[in-house]
């Protein structure tokens, strides 16, 4: 079937659930966050990939994750969860996986939808992605243009929107890719459709992003090797591999743990901590710019899990003051900047946040969406194409928004969750238009949230 055919056939119509976020008293005791959305996807992947049983606990049970179940599904592996919430995947090998009967519906899930792309890249099938709105209307070309160098050909709406059509061929072309922007998915991409490639895949990285595939792909057993040459950093796999299953425990996503984070540090009397996050480098860098502001964040039993570390983290209420962001260290925190601009708006003197280019083709664009809406709240927010300036209240609550008025979150989980927490620490709170793109990235937000203050 044709992707202009296909229309939004499978599209999310769910009725939107608005909600009004308002204080309820300091967040104290001990809470854990759902597994990383990154590491779960590629567990999920990698394991179907891998012949034998691949076993995962703490996978993160998110709609996004779950799309990704389901796909790897429709190729041919065996993606089960056990009644102990242990999932089991039986793998196919790689260069296996077998043409799905259907459209594969990616829900909102970017993620999802551009490493899937790489995987099938180099498979002699054809796969046609779809999403709901808010994923259809994001660009898929920074993708396209690797895997169409390694022979893949697509098919698709306005270019490089879903609905989308990817060829896969075998064999496949091995390539050398610069990265024009810092982008870990495009990265994964290009690594994933070198699995099944003969010869080496090379990705050349200028500004280094998150790693976990490379860190995946080496427990599953790919020959890879990051090396550095002229400043960036050369990441080279060896194609026709053969993954071994995996036993696989996922840390907790630290971009969930950013959302309790900043309200503890927000909210009056909060002495929270959150457990088991992960705290890789390429990931973690919204914690050091908090502490950066004053935040009080310590670091319990850091441990290594699984080739990641991890901690427990330690959040007090603090005084934040307001800090010139470094944009060297986007790409470690690029999904964090919603949250970070809460946090922003309730600090003493200015924060600026420079080379935010790539918060625009998100789920939303989160630099307009993310001013508007804590400009209805209250804060003071001066908008630039590539960032927010924010001039912060000196720690005094937000007013709130307006009775009648609600910000809009165009359907992105992030600005939800972020506005959720400007909510708690608002003097009348803040009222969301839609909480049902939480479920994508953090089932549990809601109720974890009434929990950590009851």
């Amino acid at each position: 079937m044709h992707p202009q055919q296909i229309g939004t056939a499978l599209s999310h119509s769910n009725p939107p659930s608005p909600h009004r976020f308002a204080g309820n008293g300091p967040l104290k005791g001990r809470i854990r966050v759902p597994g990383d959305k990154s590491i779960s996807h590629r567990a999920i992947m990698l394991g179907a990939l891998a012949v034998g049983e691949t076993r995962v606990s703490g996978l993160l049970e998110g709609e996004d994750v779950l799309a990704t179940a389901a796909a790897m599904r429709a190729m041919g592996a065996s993606v089960e969860r056990g009644p102990d919430g242990v999932w089991s995947v039986h793998g196919v090998g790689v260069g296996s996986l077998l043409q799905p009967e259907s459209a594969l519906d990616m829900g909102n899930s970017g993620t999802s939808t551009r490493l899937l792309m790489g995987l099938v890249a180099s498979h002699p099938i054809d796969v046609t992605f779809v999403g709901d709105a808010s994923l259809s209307k994001r660009p898929m070309q920074r993708v396209i243009t690797p895997l169409s160098q390694m022979g893949a050909a697509y098919e698709a709406r306005d270019g490089d929107r879903l609905p989308l059509l990817s060829r896969g061929i075998s064999p496949a072309v091995p390539i050398t890719y610069r990265l024009p922007v810092a982008s870990a998915q495009v990265k994964s991409a290009v690594l994933l459709a070198g699995l099944n490639t003969a010869g080496t895949t090379r990705v050349i990285e200028p500004v280094p992003t998150r790693d976990h595939s490379e860190r995946m792909l080496r427990g599953f057993g790919a020959k890879l090797e990051v090396g550095e040459e002229n400043g960036a950093r050369i990441i080279t796999v060896h194609g026709e591999a053969d993954l071994q299953p995996q036993t696989i425990t996922v840390p907790g996503d630290p971009s969930s743990a950013a959302f309790f984070a900043v309200a503890a540090l927000l909210v009056e009397g909060s002495d929270l901590v959150i457990e088991n996050v992960g705290l890789n480098p390429t990931r973690a860098a919204l914690f050091d710019v908090l502490r950066d502001m004053g935040g009080q964040i310590e670091e319990l039993d850091r441990r290594e899990v699984g080739g990641e570390p991890v901690a427990d983290l330690h959040v007090r209420h603090s005084a934040l003051t307001g800090v010139d962001v470094d944009p060297a260290i986007v790409p470690a925190m690029v999904d964090e900047f919603p949250i970070l601009f809460i946090a922003a708006s309730m600090a003493s003197g200015t924060t600026t946040t420079r080379g935010l280019e790539e918060l625009r083709v998100k789920e939303s664009d989160r630099i307009t969406a993310m001013a508007n809406a804590l400009t209805l709240a209250g804060a003071r927010v001066e908008e630039r194409e590539d960032g927010l300036i924010i001039r912060g209240t000196g720690g005094d609550p937000l007013p709130g928004t307006p009775d009648g008025a609600a910000v809009t979150t165009h359907l992105d989980h992030r600005i939800a969750m972020s506005m959720a927490v400007a909510g708690l620490a608002s003097s009348d709170g803040v009222e969301v238009d839609d909480t049902t793109p939480i479920a994508t990235s953090f089932p549990t937000f809601m109720d974890l949230l009434e929990g950590a203050q009851g």
